[in-house]
């Protein structure tokens, strides 16, 4: 007979702090750190004066963790809440698929507050990050019907990536908290009960999606405080007829996902890093219209332009098309299929589109909406047949010249297409370089590049703070 599934967790996560990770799989958590940091630095500036931050300065005591990319020191469970909100509100975090999830966005924050609380060091700030992002990656495929090709929380209108996330922070936070193999079970099972996030905001409107990371990383870290003050969750929390994964979903769970192969796969070498700050279902589109342009198609010879998409994903980006050729505001713009085509044919920053080119005025152009207008949306068998493990798109061009097709089926990020050193980098200094001064980046990016000798966690949040 198994072990319960949370102790099986932690024993997992017992041993990576003790043997820590290959350094292959210490640099990509490097690199997913590194670009957590530099999303909330340009969260930060983008958002201004958010409600969360506003509260959470109210909330008052010890200031024992800084939030990333705001001028704040806080309780590590506060610290992780600002930080985590900023780590998903711009849509420009890692993603795993085929689960959907943004493990990074709740598992960094967490670790980064509870660890600079307690005094971790850099190397095991990598291990408990990997820990978090693979228990909540393995919980997300628990959920994940592969004959309805979606993950049975999203079709319950939940928010996977918060629900499972705040288990995945509580691991991470407990690990970097010093915890023992069964304080970090208990940690875990604790946060089952207190992750959270549904989605119509996505549907109808709101801002309440961007604080769900943020929720998620600040009930990690409470969990792992309230496991190390005594407090105990239940043995099957997971598994149980009234656990985690029966709760949420039924029969349909798979729990040997959560357990199968633990160390010998592991689920976060899959995840994809964006290169653009845009919904990702977007991103096979805007790979398209870059090979368009670097073939030396302009707009003004473009008649007319068909995205071939996988059909779950048109009600999100090309749905209704009236409103997608021409959003209302630049965060609209970001969930548009044919209004981001527009904005990378005519070109942008960054990697291909940067934040700058995601504002309401630039979703106001003439220009780009009468181009946009252009662009038709439809069904592609060879989208759905690869959807959701890939997010492709096969445009078709028209010009005077004839049709030109492009196939992306393989995103850009990737692990089929990672993205190199100089793109992460340059991805990176795009997020901070607006918000911070240029001798401030070098060096934030210096001790991110470095983590694994960093002696001090709370070096991150003072460099990542604006003046």
């Amino acid at each position: 007979m198994s072990a319960p599934v949370a102790e099986q967790l932690a024993a997992f996560a017992d041993a990576v702090r003790r043997d820590g990770l290959d350094d292959t799989r210490a640099a990509r958590m490097t690199g997913h750190i590194r670009d957590i940091v530099g999303i909330c630095i340009a969260a930060g500036a983008e958002w201004g004066d958010d409600p969360v931050t506003r509260v959470v300065g109210g909330w008052g005591g010890p200031g024992a963790a800084g939030a990333v990319g705001r001028a704040l020191r806080a309780p590590a469970p506060h610290a992780a809440l600002v930080t985590g909100t900023l780590a998903h509100a711009i849509d420009f975090d890692d993603t795993h698929l085929p689960s959907v999830l943004h493990p990074s966005a709740s598992v960094v924050p967490a670790a980064l507050a509870a660890g600079e609380a307690a005094g971790a060091e850099g190397a095991l700030l990598l291990a408990a990050v990997a820990v978090g992002d693979e228990v909540c990656c393995r919980l997300g495929m628990a959920g994940y019907d592969a004959a309805l090709k979606n993950s049975i929380f999203f079709e319950h209108g939940l928010h996977a990536t918060a629900i499972c996330g705040a288990v995945g922070a509580a691991a991470a936070a407990a690990l970097v908290t010093g915890l023992d193999a069964e304080q970090v079970a208990h940690a875990m099972s604790i946060a089952t009960s207190m992750g959270a996030g549904i989605l119509e905001a996505n549907r109808t409107g709101g801002m309440v999606k961007r604080v769900h990371c943020g929720w998620a990383a600040h009930a990690g870290v409470a969990a792992a405080e309230l496991a190390a003050a005594g407090l105990t969750g239940a043995p099957t929390a997971f598994e149980g007829r009234f656990g985690f994964l029966h709760a949420y979903c039924r029969e349909a769970a798979d729990v040997d996902a959560v357990t199968d192969g633990l160390r010998e796969r592991w689920e976060i070498d899959t995840l994809h890093v964006k290169p653009y700050p845009s919904n990702h279902f977007t991103h096979a589109v805007i790979d398209a219209a870059l090979m368009a342009r670097e073939a030396g198609i302009a707009p003004g010879d473009v008649l007319g332009v068909q995205v071939g998409l996988a059909g779950p994903v048109l009600r999100t980006v090309a749905e209704p098309p009236e409103v997608k050729a021409a959003p209302p505001t630049g965060y609209a713009a970001k969930f548009s299929a044919p209004f981001t085509f527009a904005l990378a044919l005519l070109g942008g920053g960054g990697l291909g589109l940067s934040l700058g080119d995601f504002t309401d005025e630039r979703a106001a152009d003439p220009a780009l909406r009468a181009l946009a207008g252009r662009v038709r949306c439809v069904r592609d068998d060879r989208c759905d047949a690869i959807f959701p493990h890939h997010f492709p798109a096969v445009v078709t061009i028209t010009t005077a010249s004839g049709e030109h097709e492009l196939a992306v089926l393989e995103n850009r990020g990737s692990p089929q297409r990672p993205l190199d050193a100089a793109e992460l980098s340059l991805k990176f200094r795009d997020c901070a370089g607006g918000v911070l001064p240029a001798a401030q980046v070098d060096e934030l990016d210096a001790v991110l590049a470095d983590l694994a000798g960093l002696q001090d966690l709370g070096t991150i949040a003072r460099l990542a703070s604006p003046a």
